[in-house]
């Protein structure tokens, strides 16, 4: 499992190396197949997330951030996998090849799902706030190691809950999604808490306020939820 996670990761760093090199023209969702196995990726402005899941069932999933070198390297920070919790913070700097468009390495190919259009949410997000139930008031969250991150290409999306600092991975869900008239929807193909959740389409209401995403509605135990999400790229620039 370990080489089949490590292959998948040199893959994956030579996609977001590509975007790079191509002004983002790659940046977006990928996906692949091993055996009954479903490996998708969603990539953004230096950050992405993997996630193997087959039918109903939920596999694995790992992810952090990327920075382009200017060595023709990238490195690459694993901030989360729940595959393997001891490889969370390690840093690796991996160099890539490119021949005309293919996306090949080792053998291994990915096809492209979007190219980060045309999805109005695209890019990575954190939650930074809710409203507290009953009383309406906005509850904050500072920037830590506990994170909740969303992350979304133009037709793909995944939550992830986890924490840097004990490498501690707490759940998951994702899929594809839909934006219009200002409800955005979510179509579950994996949850790592339930599967009985798969196959699920759970309608919100969203908005961006001052370049915060404002998302209410039902959670997917029919919940009330209000939420606010910030750019992730905007909050580390601050």
């Amino acid at each position: 499992m370990k080489n089949k996670i490590t292959t998948t990761l040199c893959t994956f760093v030579f996609l977001t190396m590509v975007t790079v090199a191509y002004a983002q023209s790659f940046t977006g969702s990928w996906e692949r197949m091993e055996g009954s196995t479903k490996i998708t990726a969603i990539v953004t402005d230096g950050y992405f997330s993997t996630t193997h899941y087959e039918a109903n069932e939920f596999v694995g999933t790992y992810g952090g951030s990327w920075e382009a070198m200017d060595n023709g390297q990238i490195k690459f920070t694993l901030e989360f996998n729940s595959l393997d919790a001891s490889t969370v913070n390690d840093v690796v700097e991996l160099s890539y090849t490119m021949e005309g468009d293919a996306l090949t390495v080792d053998g291994v190919k990915w096809t492209r799902v979007d190219d980060g259009t045309p999805g109005d949410l695209q890019g990575a997000w954190l939650m930074t706030g809710r409203k507290r139930d009953g009383t309406g008031e906005i509850q904050t969250r500072q920037m830590g190691p506990r994170k909740t991150m969303k992350i979304l290409s133009g037709t793909r999306f995944q939550w992830i809950a986890y924490n840097t600092e004990t490498a501690q991975f707490s759940g998951t869900g994702g899929g594809t999604y839909t934006t219009e008239d200002g409800v955005y929807t979510e179509h579950i193909e994996f949850f790592s808490r339930d599967n009985s959740r798969v196959g699920a389409s759970l309608p919100f209401n969203y908005e961006l306020v001052d370049g915060a995403w404002h998302h209410s509605g039902k959670s997917s135990k029919g919940d009330p939820i209000y939420e606010i999400w910030s750019s992730r790229s905007d909050l580390e620039k601050m």
